[in-house]
């Protein structure tokens, strides 16, 4: 059985949404540099959704090619 990325509906993901600078949006942004879930869950998504993950994150587009 294929286990689904929820990473688009994160509870980390919403609170960094929400207040970036609280810890555990702080937190959120530092783990996904290194998460694979987050690295499959942007290699899955169409480029235009990518690139506009890329740029609300501040995120470098070429990781994710």
């Amino acid at each position: 059985m294929k286990k689904e990325q929820q990473c688009e509906n994160c509870s980390m993901r919403a609170k960094y949404d929400i207040n970036p600078k609280s810890l555990i949006g702080r937190f959120w942004r530092w783990h996904i540099n290194f998460c694979p879930g987050w690295n499959r869950y942007m290699k899955s998504l169409d480029e235009d959704s990518r690139r506009s993950l890329c740029e609300k994150y501040k995120l470098k587009q070429k990781k994710y090619l």
